[in-house]
């Protein structure tokens, strides 16, 4: 008696149960729509969604205002998203994620000037839609004949930068071939593997099963790709092996007098139909199947139901980049957890979160019986867990840590045990202008302020602020307890106005005069210092009753006297600046902050009527210091001292009355005239004093 064994990949993937999900539920809704060709390669469910008014249309020029469009599993050129948005028509995405893997990868690659090749059909929709994301050179080929010629083709200067991917129905045992020939030729070239996993998987299970059987069956539509190849690799092991779109063409005589009959389907073929063809098959044979009484036994054994948000344990089997893959506890169903239900927080790869081999408690989202898969999540899990911690960190006021991963309208999003947390701005910061962005992809703390729940509905709320105004309160509290006068700090400079600075100290805020910010003298601190700065200063007085603060800022090694005192003592011969002119004498700028005096009598070796005679003011002249009052702050300085002598008497320096006398032989009316002078210096030198 025949035995029947059907291929346990047979039917739907992934990518091709999600695009007809997504068609049909765009059907059930009655609002008609079109998809960009063939949602799938397979008349029969194309028909049954025309029926439904979801139509197939070849070009964006015959959708006649049907929204949405639906982008197809195998993709479409680049161009048609941007026609699209360009006419305003909404569409759904359903392009299968690995085939929108290789259009990332193309675009990258050839973006950087990397020549690419592909492994697959032209006229393929799928090749299309990868040959519109290439920017620079490509090449495409089917074999290894192929590949070889095409070497002859590409210009050596670009063999060094070769990209290498595959269409992902390619044939994968013509691939492994193709490999070696790539390696061979190109020792620099990134290949990637991109034949999808589950066409693997299915012409792996074709190629072992119909090297038993005495006969296959092949299901799927004639116009698919990956149909025609796991006929192809039937054929090349069974000789008789028969392709069939429906159970209205399978003939008796395909299997007649086989004992053992393999069945397998294309990645387009829906389970309707493939249970069409074994029912029919069962009808005409009285043989086991599958170690079954019938078909339908075995289709609801291998088919079970799972309850969904059950919790289940499984064993990660494989990883792809965009899902994972998991043999659940107990069950025949294939288990796998989407990308994104992974984890809570942003990751570049599923091998982040998990290893194959890993044992994973899991939450059961959605199942599939007629492709025999469970869909599954291991965030929700990780959430539910995390919910639970949550509880206890609310009711024992914890403070928590998490990362921010998103700015939203009125705050941002904080991730902490796979929970999504609410910061409102005003709880995000302690400046109520802060700019949130620099939040994002921070690990910050936080405290929970609000959280409840009614039903499903969660409402978490969480504060950064309570607990940065803990820290800051911590450290004032520190601050005041440790700080006195002499003690320096480092602060960062906050504000400015126009009689100081203000600097933050850690929590406690210090000014600084603007007396205090420089030896010279300035009309304003920003000459000195500016918003941000980060200034050493000094504790110079502290009011604890107000809790205000005065600082220090200029340093004694920096005072104008001092450095007069170490590099400038009586006798130093120095170029000074003429600033002001008197009727009794010059003011001269020595070093920045000290001006000394040259009087009316030490300007030259000659009498003069006025200073005016022989100066201005910005000249620059020699002159040579002749005496310092520290304690008074006063300098003279003479320029007479340093002039060829005249033939003259030497004239004879008397200090009266703190006023520079010049007394000469015979030159009474000099001195009495002199002597008038003296209130009017005195007056001049107060004045100093005074500024």
């Amino acid at each position: 008696m025949a035995e029947i064994i059907v291929a346990e990949s047979a039917g739907f993937c992934f990518g091709v149960n999600r695009a007809v999900d997504i068609a049909f539920n765009v059907a059930r809704e009655g609002k008609g729509g079109g998809t960009l060709g063939p949602i799938i390669h397979n008349k029969e469910l194309v028909k049954e969604l025309s029926d439904m008014g979801v139509v197939s249309v070849d070009s964006i020029d015959e959708i006649n205002g049907r929204q949405p469009v639906i982008i197809r599993s195998h993709g479409v050129k680049r161009d048609i998203y941007r026609e699209l948005n360009d006419m305003g028509l909404a569409y759904i995405d359903a392009t299968c994620p690995f085939v929108s893997k290789i259009h990332r990868i193309v675009y990258k690659m050839s973006s950087q000037d990397y020549t690419v090749l592909i492994a697959g059909d032209e006229n393929h929709p799928e090749v299309q839609g990868i040959l519109s994301n290439c920017v620079s050179n490509y090449y495409i080929f089917q074999n290894e004949q192929d590949l070889e010629e095409l070497d002859k083709m590409i210009p050596s200067e670009k063999k060094e930068s070769i990209c290498v991917v595959a269409q992902t129905t390619f044939n994968k045992k013509i691939w492994q071939n193709c490999l070696k020939i790539l390696k061979k030729l190109y020792t620099n070239a990134k290949i990637f593997d991109t034949i999808c996993n589950a066409t693997s998987k299915r012409q792996v299970e074709a190629h072992s099963l119909s090297q038993r059987c005495d006969c296959m069956i092949i299901i799927g539509d004639r116009s698919s790709s990956n149909t025609n190849k796991l006929y192809q690799i039937c054929k090349n092991n069974c000789e008789r092996s028969f392709m069939i779109e429906t159970a209205a063409e399978l003939k008796t005589e395909m299997y007649a007098e086989a004992e053992l009959i393999g069945v397998t389907a294309g990645a387009s073929t829906p389970e309707r139909i493939i249970k069409e063809v074994l029912d029919t098959m069962s009808e005409n044979i009285t043989s086991s199947v599958n170690e079954t009484e019938n078909f339908e036994e075995m289709l609801e054994e291998s088919l079970k139901s799972l309850n969904t948000n059950e919790r289940v344990m499984g064993t990660v089997a494989s990883i792809t980049p965009n899902e994972v893959y998991v043999e659940v506890d107990g069950r025949k169903q294939t288990g796998f957890i989407p990308f994104d239900e992974l984890s809570s927080t942003p990751i570049q790869s599923a091998d982040e979160v998990v290893k194959v081999g890993d044992r994973v408690e899991l939450l059961i989202m959605k199942t599939n019986d007629v492709e025999g898969t469970i869909m599954l999540s291991k965030r929700r899990v990780d959430a539910q867990k995390g919910f639970e911690e949550m509880q206890k960190a609310y009711d024992e006021k914890q403070v928590l840590t998490g990362l921010v991963t998103e700015v939203v309208t009125g705050g941002v999003i904080v991730v902490s045990n796979d929970i999504r947390v609410f910061v409102p701005a005003s709880q995000a910061a302690l400046e109520r202008d802060a700019n949130l962005e620099e939040l994002k992809g921070q690990e910050v703390q936080f405290r929970l302020i609000e959280f409840s729940q009614r039903g499903r509905r969660r409402k978490i709320i969480g504060s950064i602020k309570s607990v940065l105004r803990d820290e800051l309160n911590a450290k004032r509290a520190e601050f005041w307890e440790n700080c006195e006068v002499g003690k320096t700090y480092t602060g960062v400079v906050r504000t400015l106005t126009s009689y100081g600075a203000f600097v933050d100290l850690g929590g406690v805020s210090g000014m600084i005069h603007i007396s205090e910010l420089s030896w010279l003298r300035i009309k304003h601190p920003s000459e000195v210092v500016n918003v941000g700065d980060t200034v050493e200063v000094y504790i110079k007085d502290i009011n604890t009753e107000t809790k205000k603060i005065s600082l220090g800022y200029k340093k004694t090694e920096d005072n104008p006297w001092v450095i007069l005192e170490r590099d400038y003592p009586v006798g130093t011969v120095v170029k000074a600046k003429v600033v002001g002119l008197t009727a009794f004498g010059a003011f001269a700028n020595i070093i920045p902050g000290i001006d000394g005096l040259i009087h009316i009598s030490q300007i030259s070796n000659k009498r003069i009527e006025k200073p005016a005679d022989e100066l201005a003011v910005g000249d620059v002249v020699e002159a040579k210091i002749t005496g310092i009052d520290f304690e008074k702050k006063r300098v003279s300085l003479s320029i007479r001292a340093l002039l060829p002598d005249d033939s003259q008497p030497a004239p004879v320096v008397e200090e009266e009355d703190e006023v520079v006398a010049v007394v000469e032989p015979d030159a009474e009316p000099v001195i009495r005239e002199l002597e008038d002078e003296v209130p009017a210096v005195e007056e001049a030198l107060a004045a100093e004093d005074a500024e």
